[in-house]
């Protein structure tokens, strides 16, 4: 029995009645398993319980028709809400912000059918990634640890990971016990790389109020304000070579398959960043700046 293929109909089923109301139970039939066993492989399978997953792709769908005119009541009722209120809750804690104000933003594409064989050409175990949210952020400074590397035969692939294997406990303490961090969350980002040549900057760092306390051979620098598409890696239980590749996979997942059709391009002059948040397991964001397609 292929249990992702299982799983694979059940979604199929779920992406062509997303305006009807469904049950584990009939999902779970669907799929040729008990409620309970349906429950449980689904989750293995998506990383997300399946009524939470149900919910995100109404909302993913719902968040693509903002942008066609339709009022905001009418949209929601079609997805399963029964009032602007309750829906705009859903909607805040998936986006961040509420419809009226995303829709500003929103490109109209209609969300990618979701296919559980990504997860195999993308190396990505353990669950999949689903429609990213978009944000807008203003500048904020950030200060930590510069590597200079190039693009030029994928040297970056190999000095950036070495770069964090590098880092050692007396430099993450360096970075938030001694400056003014908004937040104890570290990212990753990717200055503007030089067009001729390939070159650009690769920083370690965290988010501060200001530049006082910075040692002088620490970078200190600005992220510009920009929207960014936001996209959840997903989330793996070993620090090891499974955590990689389940970033690198997301990285590749994004180029490949979902800016081709999302209705956004790279936003030129802006910084891409992986968002490392802590816990268990540990949380990684990676947000990627976005134009719409003229």
């Amino acid at each position: 029995m292929d249990y992702r293929m299982c799983i694979q109909d059940s979604i199929d089923y779920i992406e062509e009645h997303l305006q009807e109301s469904m049950t584990v139970d009939e999902l779970a039939k669907i799929a040729g398993f008990s409620p309970y066993h349906y429950y449980r492989v689904f989750n293995a399978y998506v990383g997300i319980p399946i009524m939470e997953y149900i919910r995100r792709r109404r909302l993913a769908y719902a968040a693509a028709e903002l942008v066609c005119g339709k009022r905001i009541i009418d949209i929601a009722m079609d997805y399963g809400f029964d009032t602007h209120n309750g829906f705009a809750k859903a909607f805040h804690k998936v986006y961040g912000c509420s419809p009226e104000k995303y829709r500003i933003h929103v490109s109209g594409q209609m969300p990618k059918k979701v296919d559980l064989h990504l997860l195999v050409q993308y190396n990505l175990t353990g669950g999949i990634v689903v429609e990213p949210k978009i944000v807008t952020k203003s500048a904020s400074k950030i200060a930590g640890y510069e590597l200079k590397t190039t693009c030029r035969e994928g040297k970056n692939l190999q000095e950036i990971p070495t770069f964090w294997g590098n880092m050692t406990p007396d430099k993450f303490d360096a970075l938030h016990k001694k400056l003014h961090v908004v937040h104890h969350n570290e990212l990753g980002a990717c200055l503007p790389a030089d067009r001729t040549t390939g070159d650009f900057s690769y920083v370690i760092a965290v988010e501060v109020h200001d530049y006082e306390g910075v040692p002088p051979e620490m970078f200190r620098g600005e992220l510009p304000e920009a929207t960014y598409a936001v996209f959840g890696v997903p989330p793996v239980e070993s620090m090891g070579p499974e955590f990689s590749d389940a970033i690198q996979g997301t990285w590749k997942y994004i180029y490949e398959t979902w800016f081709p059709g999302s209705g956004y391009e790279f936003a030129e002059g802006k910084v891409d960043y992986e968002l490392y948040c802590g816990g268990e397991p540990m949380k990684v964001e990676i947000y990627i700046p976005v134009v719409k397609k003229a």
